[in-house]
C-alpha cells in the first residue's frame, strides 16, 4: 500500500527567471507537476523562495498587487526595512501562490516584484552578483489526498492566500531547471569615493544657497 501512495505522488520541475534589469526585477517562477499532476485539481501549489540579504520584496507594493489580485504572496518576516544596505540586511523568506498555467493542464506560474539593495562599493567591478537559490515547490490540497507525499512542511501560512487560518503543506521532491539563478545588481567604484563626496558637498552648498538667496529675497520661508 505504501508503494502505491508513493506512486501516485506528484513530482515537479521548478523554473525561475529574473526578468527585466538594474535594481528593480520580476522574478518568474514556474512548476510543472509530473504526470499525477493532472489528479490536483482543488489543491493549491506554491514556491517558498528564500531571497538572500542582496535582494527584497516591498511589502506595500506587494499589498497593492494583492488587492488588485495580481499577486498572491506571503513575507516571512512580514515586515521588511525597505531603506536598509545589503550589509545590514537579514534573508526573507516568500511564499507565493502559483496560478494555474491556461496553456499547460500540469502548470502552474506566478510573477513576484523584487528589488536589488544598495551594495558597498566595489574595487574594479561595477556590478555585485546575487545568488538565488531555486525555490522549493509546496503543495497543499484540502481533502489530504498526498498526505503522504514528501515531508510536512514548517510553513505557517494559509492554503488560498488569504487569512483564515494555517493549513499543512507538503514538500514536493522537485528538480530544478538550474541551481540557482544571478542577479548582477550595479555598485559604485571604492576609487570614486573622493570625486562622489565633492560633488554632492557642491551640490549641498548650492541648494542651501539658493534656499537662502529665495528666503532674502521673498522674505519668509
Amino acid at each position: 500500500v505504501i508503494l502505491d501512495v508513493q506512486a501516485a505522488c506528484p513530482d515537479a520541475t521548478v523554473t525561475q527567471e529574473l526578468l527585466k534589469e538594474g535594481f528593480h526585477r520580476e522574478l518568474l517562477v514556474t512548476v510543472e507537476l509530473g504526470a499525477v499532476g493532472q489528479d490536483a485539481g482543488g489543491c493549491t501549489v506554491a514556491a517558498r523562495i528564500r531571497l538572500p540579504p542582496g535582494i527584497y520584496v516591498d511589502p506595500y507594493e506587494l499589498a497593492s498587487l494583492q488587492q488588485h489580485n495580481v499577486t498572491k504572496a506571503v513575507l516571512i518576516p512580514d515586515a521588511v526595512d525597505v531603506e536598509a544596505p545589503e550589509y545590514l540586511a537579514a534573508d526573507l523568506l516568500v511564499l507565493l501562490y502559483m496560478e494555474p498555467d491556461p496553456r499547460c493542464s500540469r502548470c502552474f506560474r506566478a510573477a513576484l516584484p523584487v528589488h536589488g539593495r544598495y551594495h558597498r562599493p566595489a574595487d574594479g567591478s561595477e556590478e555585485a552578483l546575487v545568488v538565488l537559490k531555486s525555490p522549493q515547490v509546496l503543495l497543499c490540497c484540502c481533502d489530504n489526498r498526498f498526505a503522504e507525499c514528501g515531508k510536512p512542511a514548517e510553513v505557517e501560512a494559509p492554503c488560498s492566500g488569504k487569512n483564515v487560518g494555517p493549513c499543512r503543506w507538503h514538500s514536493l521532491t522537485h528538480k530544478p531547471a538550474r541551481e540557482e539563478s544571478i542577479l548582477q545588481v550595479p555598485v559604485g567604484l571604492r576609487q570614486h569615493s573622493s570625486l562622489v563626496c565633492v560633488v554632492t558637498l557642491l551640490s549641498t552648498v548650492l541648494c542651501a544657497t539658493l534656499i537662502l538667496a529665495a528666503v532674502c529675497k521673498y522674505g519668509h520661508f
